[in-house]
């Protein structure tokens, strides 16, 4: 639980001053990986009491309930103009509404660990995105390589040589999940950042917009027997408070600092805490194989990290002018 109180913190003192040098991106990555990585174990807590539809509409109503409250409270507002609205609202529907019901409905069938698995290509999706839109920042071969080592280590933790089912209809709505991030980053980068907005008017106003799109899907597919267990209840509300609200706002500022494509290689991270949480409290395999799949994650994202070096221009040595 350290984690999702710190969090807390980092908000509270005022992310966007706490967290803009490059240390402090790679804490807000690590931070922001527990947060969503933890939640394919609550996703599959919530599933013994809740459907999928529901579990979506409950954290995200919970989420825009914390961020508009923090947004309130720091002085700021909802944007007012209707560009910004429809926008957002674009970006709630593949960043919110889709994926979060898609997970939620893959893990019917599929373990929580190899959700997170599956997650970790919107890196992928997100580089393919920008290569074929033309604006993927800052090239550089280590950072690609960082990106096919990766995948390769994701890969190596499924290893769908090894099992059946590969193609079924949760590995896929998973997967599809995972593509709508994509969207949703790069649309985001593109559209929505640099546009006058604060990370949190910009998380908040999604988030208000993703709760009303998917309360008007749960009369078409949201409207099964409810069952709730004080289990499917905590899990759900800490999907809403930290998987979703704390998150997005920690979310909304590494793609204005680093870009969608550089901001969507935290995924990568995301197998190593569902694949050990799940493990853990589910039961879920862990093996040889697994820990060094996650090795191999960790050294991808190291290089997804790595900047291009900056040529050393010689100049001639003159005398130094001391100005006083």
């Amino acid at each position: 639980m350290v984690v999702y109180f710190y969090s807390l913190v980092l908000l509270l003192r005022g992310e966007q001053h706490v967290l803009v040098n490059r240390p402090g991106t790679l804490i807000r990555m690590g931070v922001l990986a527990l947060l969503w990585g933890s939640s394919f174990l609550w996703i599959k807590i919530a599933l013994t009491g809740l459907s999928p539809v529901q579990i979506a509409l409950a954290r995200t109503a919970l989420g825009a309930a914390v961020l508009v409250v923090l947004l309130l409270a720091g002085g700021q507002r909802l944007p007012r103009d209707r560009a910004s609205w429809g926008r957002l609202a674009f970006a709630a529907v593949f960043g919110t509404l889709i994926p979060f019901t898609l997970f939620a409905l893959g893990e019917q069938s599929v373990d929580s660990g190899v959700a997170g698995v599956l997650n970790a290509t919107t890196p992928l999706w997100a580089l393919a995105i920008g290569l074929v839109l033309g604006h993927e920042r800052k090239r550089n071969t280590a950072r690609f390589a960082g990106l096919v080592l990766g995948f390769a280590g994701t890969l190596l933790i499924f290893a769908p040589w090894g099992r059946s089912g590969l193609a079924g209809w949760g590995a896929l709505a998973c997967l599809a999940a995972a593509a709508s991030y994509a969207v949703s980053y790069t649309y985001i980068g593109r559209t929505v950042s640099g546009r006058g907005l604060s990370p949190l008017q910009m998380s908040s106003t999604q988030l208000v917009a993703a709760t009303g799109l998917t309360a008007a899907v749960v009369p078409v597919a949201g409207l099964q027997p409810v069952h709730p267990s004080w289990q499917a209840l905590v899990a759900v509300g800490v999907l809403g408070v930290f998987g979703t609200g704390v998150a997005f706002v920690i979310n909304y500022r590494l793609i204005e600092d680093e870009g969608p494509t550089n901001a969507t290689t935290v995924g990568y991270l995301l197998p190593v805490v569902s694949v050990l949480l799940g493990a853990v409290f589910l039961g879920e395999e862990l093996n040889l194989r697994v820990v060094a799949g996650m090795v191999v994650v960790l050294v991808g994202v190291a290089l997804t990290r790595k900047q291009p070096a900056t040529a050393i221009v010689p100049v001639d040595r003159e005398p130094v002018t001391t100005l006083k």
